[in-house]
């Protein structure tokens, strides 16, 4: 039985899409977003905040990218010999269905595939998507709601400040390189800068939670969110209610999204 409270995963099904790049939107100095568009959108499923996609990206000096083949239990490899797909997960930060366009923000950060190819991207590219597998569906129906996130979870955070109810108790911290680096985003949140020593990290273990049942989601780079998941875990949380996920690991180029480790 589903109770007030109960986070519930719901799956899709899984459809590769071509699609072409409509607009290039500089954000911040690190931060440019993407609007692809295509008729092959058509039944593209978005339900929760940090769903997220697979974007498949073009070799360099190619026009189109290497799409994944899908067998019965997901991706399959490629036949000896074939080139291999190059492709980053990203969170979706809007969908327009009428318009047939997604928006995907890309931070430009380091040299991977996605930060390297949004860098110059520019109208008529196209990449390829498959996704979100399924979508976390989060009750809002809870006390207090904890969201933290990095320059590569901005997004996502975006989105769950623009979901949630008005009256909804949110305290929200967002870290970033600097102060150019902040968005507009629909709620108050506390910003965190770098250049000034401020973390993530440091700002979770010095908040005093409020009182009754809280929901917690945190994302950014993996090692920095260790102490955080120790933190929280250390306070009795319900597990069931605490979701904090790498999004990147600082010296590893490719990472699946939503590293969880044990700690």
């Amino acid at each position: 039985m589903i109770t007030a409270r109960d986070v519930e995963l719901v799956w899709h099904d899984l459809t590769p899409r071509l699609l072409e790049v409509r607009r290039v939107t500089r954000l911040t100095p690190g931060m440019v977003r993407v609007t692809l568009g295509g008729e092959q959108l058509d039944g593209f499923r978005y339900a929760a905040p940090d769903d997220h996609v697979k974007v498949f990206f073009p070799a360099p000096g190619a026009e189109l990218p290497v799409m994944p083949t899908l067998g019965e239990d997901g991706l399959e490899p490629p036949p000896p010999g074939a080139p291999l797909p190059t492709y980053r997960d990203y969170t979706v930060r809007y969908l327009r269905r009428d318009e047939r366009e997604l928006d995907i923000d890309f931070a430009l950060h380091g040299h991977g595939p996605g930060a390297s190819w949004a860098a110059r991207a520019r109208p008529g590219q196209r990449l390829g998507i498959l996704g979100p597998r399924g979508s976390t569906m989060v009750p809002y129906t809870f006390d207090w709601y904890l969201l933290g996130a990095d320059e590569t979870a901005l997004p996502a955070l975006g989105a769950w400040l623009e979901a949630l109810p008005a009256a909804a108790t949110v305290l929200a911290l967002a870290e970033v390189a600097g102060a150019a680096e902040r968005q507009p985003v629909a709620r108050e949140v506390t910003w965190l800068h770098r250049d000034r020593g401020e973390s993530l990290a440091d700002a979770v273990a010095a908040l005093e939670l409020p009182p009754g049942d809280g929901y917690v989601w945190i994302a950014g780079e993996a090692t920095g969110l260790r102490p955080v998941r120790r933190d929280l875990r250390g306070r009795g949380l319900n597990r069931d209610w605490l979701e904090i996920d790498g999004y990147w690991k600082r010296g590893v180029v490719n990472l699946d999204h939503h590293e969880e480790d044990g700690e």
